[in-house]
């Protein structure tokens, strides 16, 4: 008993230590117990109490962030979490894209009207989005699946929060069902994993000299089991399955959500991974284990099967679940640079994806709302009856393709350019495959994307085509698109905080 003492002693003082750099969760968590009290006891008097709590909170959480970019790396709670420039840079990514869905879900009309209410939606919004900064510090395993499961059990009470009739039912059973399944194979990986290295900590050197001392098919296993945990989060194919169905039955602006930052969470633990699926030389630990080309084969699939599949979707929600798939395979692309200059496109493409992602949803949600429609066929004489809110949809979709003048072509260009930089530094035949995929899945897009304007703007209704109203939703979306276009001016707003 008292040889344990002192470790006790040093136990409390790293907790106590480690609680000075954990201000940000700290924040969340309060904001997270004051949106459940405000919900329960004052929500009737003030309806819009639990918007502006999660908004102050959001707001300073925000601030807590950018006030920490330049702090130095700080391992917290006995070496389970990790602070440095990459989580924080991910934690505002986080905070940015929950800022967006908060407003979002104020001036949906569905969620607002709906029995409910929306502080419980609010609540989870927090709950969610503390698992997502935990997720982007972890350098535990136990704490990533912890972190994992935080954001799924979010995401699916987010998706199912009103499952109205039988689509939104089945689209959340769905997602629950295979996500406890991915969630359980991932366990049992890290299970291997730590049965064969006897610690949880992937940070620490002994943990991959460990691996390397085990079989390589026994060590590509376990890698395996926790990368489909990570995949499925990611929606990298063939583990996509889940995406159509639960964008198109989830309401607008969780698919909104569901499509940035859970998405963006999964990169950040993907990128504290890499380390133990890959040695420090770039090649991996067994020869039975390719964990370089498995990633570049996923990629490849995913750019081809996001792409050529939205092309015949007709429901403009799934059209953009398989284009966040395409999406998700062209942001894996730059992890082969990741020690050059694929970090920062890396970054640079998330934050402009999370534009682009949540103007298109504001855009087509405003649409929905106001007229009923979803699917693209429908579309037509639309921008004749609303030119404005079409003209914004056309400079989200010209981005989202990754054509000038907006943004969207410079996060593109600095992609290809740090998987080309590393191609020319090892003459990888498999990054020059993924380059000439994602130059052709650029060019499919085209196809699908300018279906809408194509549509909107070319073709006559044989209907009378109610013009949708401008909605707070509208103008935000607006907002956004004229980012777009001044950000490919001045792209050093973001390139400064990377």
């Amino acid at each position: 008993m008292n040889d344990l003492i002192p470790l006790i002693s040093s136990s409390i003082n790293d907790t106590l230590a480690s609680l000075s750099h954990f201000y940000a969760e700290i924040i969340l968590a309060a904001g997270f117990l004051l949106v459940i009290l405000a919900d329960l006891f004052l929500s009737r008097r003030f309806t819009q109490l639990c918007f502006l709590i999660s908004l102050s909170t959001l707001l300073l959480l925000g601030v807590q962030s950018v006030i920490l970019l330049n702090t130095k790396t700080v391992f917290l709670f006995g070496g389970m979490l990790k602070l440095d420039h990459t989580s924080i840079l991910f934690k505002l990514l986080f905070c940015f894209s929950s800022l967006l869905f908060a407003i979002f879900i104020r001036y949906n009309s569905p969620l607002q009207k709906h029995v409910k209410g929306t502080g419980d939606l609010f609540a989870i919004l927090l709950a969610t989005l503390l698992g997502m900064n935990l997720l982007a510090m972890s350098m535990n395993l136990l704490m990533v699946y912890i972190s994992i499961e935080m954001v799924s059990l979010g995401s699916y009470l987010m998706v199912s929060y009103i499952s109205a009739d039988k689509a939104q039912t089945e689209s959340a059973m769905k997602y629950a069902l295979f996500g406890a399944v991915c969630s359980a194979i991932m366990l049992y990986g890290i299970s291997l994993l730590y049965g064969f290295t006897g610690t949880l900590n992937f940070n620490d050197p002994a943990f991959i000299n460990a691996l390397k001392n085990v079989s390589g098919l026994s060590s590509g296993v376990a890698i395996s089991l926790v990368f489909i945990g990570v995949a499925f989060k990611l929606s990298i194919a063939p583990l996509h399955f889940w995406a159509p169905d639960v964008y198109e039955g989830a309401p607008t602006p969780v698919t909104a959500f569901l499509s940035t930052a859970p998405k963006i969470a999964g990169f950040a633990i993907l990128i504290g991974l890499l380390p133990v699926f890959q040695s420090e030389g770039g090649q991996t630990n067994t020869q039975y284990f390719d964990f370089n080309v498995i990633l570049a084969v996923l990629a490849t699939a995913s750019m081809l099967i996001g792409n050529f599949t939205a092309i015949w979707q007709n429901n403009v929600k799934r059209m953009l679940a398989y284009s966040s798939i395409g999406h998700t395979g062209f942001m894996l692309m730059a992890l082969f640079a990741f020690q050059g200059s694929g970090f920062q496109a890396l970054i640079f493409y998330m934050a402009v994806y999370i534009v682009m992602n949540m103007a298109a949803f504001l855009i087509v949600d405003e649409i929905e709302e106001q007229t009923g429609i979803l699917l693209i066929d429908e579309y037509k004489g639309m921008g004749k009856s609303n030119a404005m809110l079409m003209t914004t949809f056309v400079i989200v979709l010209v981005s989202l393709t990754g054509l000038p003048p907006t943004v969207g072509f410079t996060a593109k260009f600095l992609v290809f350019s740090s998987a080309f930089e590393a191609y020319r530094n090892t003459d990888s035949a498999v990054i020059l495959i993924m380059i000439i995929t994602a130059a052709i899945s650029t060019l499919v897009s085209l196809f699908y994307y300018f279906k809408i304007p194509l549509n909107a703007f070319l073709r006559n209704s044989q209907i009378q085509v109610m013009a949708p109203g401008n909605s707070p939703k509208a103008y935000l979306g607006l907002l956004l698109a004229i980012l777009l276009l001044v950000l490919i001016v001045f792209p050093s707003v973001i390139v400064k905080l990377i």
